[in-house]
């Protein structure tokens, strides 16, 4: 496994990349490393459907033939998700090649990994293709072989399933990306947690066997109580529904959290860990009036939550209060000379 580079996105990116998500018109944010750090190079809009759009990469003013570029790709269907393309040509220079490599993880992880559901590693343009990323899909469908340790697995968990009585019918049973079912509560709570229009917490917890999500708690915090409002010594999800006016015009975001404090049992680190990225996409469908924010929060220490760690974490900067211009000011006296000796 290769180490990470230590490069960090840029806020310029940062915000392209947030601006791209809302307007919902943009295709393609090329992505370079400059100066130790990665930037927008380029953004092209949507002009057609992206197999069309795809042909555009093929152009040197887009892509250079011996030099590594990310290529973050919105996708038609769903228009929420996105694509992340790692173009590395094997022409490339070892260290670039290493470069690019070893940045991968750091550049999902700064625009948050729940938004590209799909990733194409690309040696030559012609791995970029309609035609290449049709095989793509293709060989992505495809069911994929199972050792005979998986096998064994799988029927473990079928059993324990079938035995435990649970059930997958029904809305308040949802089944969850990686083998959980929503208990009783938690779809009703999410749509509540939409249609509010004040500020709204709704904390999950994974049962004891980790195979059910459950309803822990709703509560309406401010965005400085939030920190309170969320288990000290266990580990949970929570998503928080923030009115704020930090852009223009005021909006009404959802906060994804994953709170998981260092005395949480490590069977349990391990099984929230393993849903931190699929458990906001499975709740993405049912927010249909506020804005799921792509990137999620993750502490050990949920009491440090309250508005300035979430302005500090989403990059929001409130304007600086300037006094008045009538505003009366206390006269400064004006110190005398120092006394002599």
């Amino acid at each position: 496994m290769s180490a990470t580079s230590g490069i960090g996105a840029t806020t310029e990116l940062t915000a392209a990349f947030s601006a791209a998500v809302e307007s919902k018109n943009v295709r393609f944010i090329k992505v370079s490393i400059v100066n130790e750090a990665l930037i927008p190079d380029l953004t092209i809009p949507i002009s057609g459907t992206l197999l069309e759009d795809l042909e555009k990469l093929q152009s040197t003013d887009v892509l250079k033939d011996d030099v590594p570029a990310y290529v973050l790709t919105k996708l038609d269907d769903p228009p929420a998700d996105w694509l992340a393309i790692f173009y590395v040509p094997d022409t490339a220079k070892v260290r670039d090649k290493m470069l690019y490599a070893s940045s991968r993880a750091p550049l999902l992880r700064s625009l948050s990994s729940t938004t590209f559901t799909d990733s194409l590693f690309a040696t030559d343009k012609t791995d970029i293709t309609p035609d290449a990323y049709k095989a793509h899909l293709r060989s992505k469908d495809a069911p994929k072989p199972m050792s005979a340790q998986e096998k064994e697995m799988e029927q473990i968990k079928a059993t324990e399933r079938q035995a435990s009585g649970v059930t997958y019918e029904g809305s308040h049973m949802r089944s969850g990306p990686v083998g959980w079912t929503w208990g009783e509560g938690v779809e009703d709570a999410l749509r509540n947690l939409d249609d509010s229009e004040e500020s709204a917490l709704v904390v999950l917890k994974l049962d004891t066997k980790g195979e059910t999500l459950l309803l822990d708690s709703t509560s309406n915090p401010s965005a400085d109580e939030l920190g309170s409002k969320l288990p000290q010594n266990e580990p949970c999800y929570a998503f928080f529904a923030w009115p704020h006016s930090f852009v223009s015009p005021p909006r009404r975001d959802i906060v994804f959290i994953y709170s998981c404090p260092p005395q949480s049992p490590a069977k349990f680190r391990m099984m929230y860990s393993s849903g931190c990225l699929t458990t906001p996409m499975q709740a993405k469908p049912l927010f249909a009036k506020s804005n799921l924010l792509a990137r999620k929060v993750e502490t050990s220490e949920p009491h440090e939550l309250n508005e300035n760690y979430l302005k500090d974490e989403f990059g929001f900067k409130s304007a600086e209060s300037k006094p008045a211009a009538d505003e009366n000011k206390p006269f400064a006296r004006p110190k005398g000379p120092p006394r002599r000796r």
